[in-house]
């Protein structure tokens, strides 16, 4: 589809048709469109920019990310198509392994998002073969690398489902995830959450954590209720300016 860059949310239908290319090869799920397009409708609520709390949590993960003994990043087919060289400089600058773990898991797609990882630049990523499993789940996330995912101290969750976000805290692992929705289960259950598009957040944490531009202290709660905060001013103000 020919799109015109003066559209003036021209950025935006990039990344639908990406995300549309990627049902079609067989990287991402018929339902991550229906995902997406969620992501999408907080984003334009957000104004499509990286909010003040959201730049923050960028430099806390990378902080936590830089300081972990194995950190993972977790990835599934909506974060490859959309920022997986952004995933694999971040795995670069931080010492992290990639994972594909995926809800509607098939070899076959585990393989094409592997492969696409690693034509990213990607080395050794993990998830085609899976030897262990995360209890309290009952669906195929739970299936993971012992070496990766389940040998974890940190895990980075990016577009997460909020029952292994927990299933992983309960792990004992730090959990960082990037969620658009600051009300999701996954938003409320992490340790950082950063409310921000993946394709802004993961290139951003990486810059942070090759620079040392790090927040130490963090509070999860505070900054989600910052995030909802900003959500209630820009739409007040929008209102009022009518």
């Amino acid at each position: 589809m020919g799109i015109s860059s003066s559209h003036p949310r021209y950025q935006s239908l990039v990344w639908r048709q990406q995300i549309a290319e990627g049902v079609r090869r067989g990287l991402v799920h018929e339902t991550g469109m229906i995902a997406h397009g969620r992501g999408e409708a907080f984003d334009y609520l957000l104004g499509e920019t990286t909010i003040p709390v959201a730049a923050e949590a960028e430099r806390a993960a990378a902080y936590v990310l830089s300081r972990a003994h194995r950190p993972v990043i977790s990835v599934n087919g909506n974060t490859a198509v959309l920022a997986g060289e952004a995933c694999v400089r971040l795995a670069e600058v931080t010492g992290a392994a990639l994972e594909v773990n995926l809800f509607h898991r098939t070899a076959e797609r585990i393989e094409k998002i592997a492969s696409w990882l690693e034509e990213c630049g990607g080395r050794d990523v993990l998830g085609r073969e899976v030897e262990a499993r995360i209890p309290g789940l009952e669906h195929d996330r739970a299936r993971c690398s012992r070496e990766g995912i389940y040998a974890a101290d940190v895990v980075l969750v990016p577009l997460e489902d909020g029952d292994r976000c927990q299933a992983l805290k309960n792990m004992g692992k730090t959990v960082l995830t990037i969620d658009l929705n600051p009300l999701s289960r996954t938003a409320q259950t992490a340790h950082i959450t950063v409310v921000d598009n993946v394709v802004r957040a993961v290139p951003a944490i990486a810059r942070h954590a090759e620079s040392e531009d790090f927040i130490v202290a963090w509070d999860n709660r505070r900054a989600l209720q910052s995030c909802l905060d900003y959500l209630c001013r820009r739409l007040s103000s929008l209102y009022e300016s009518e």
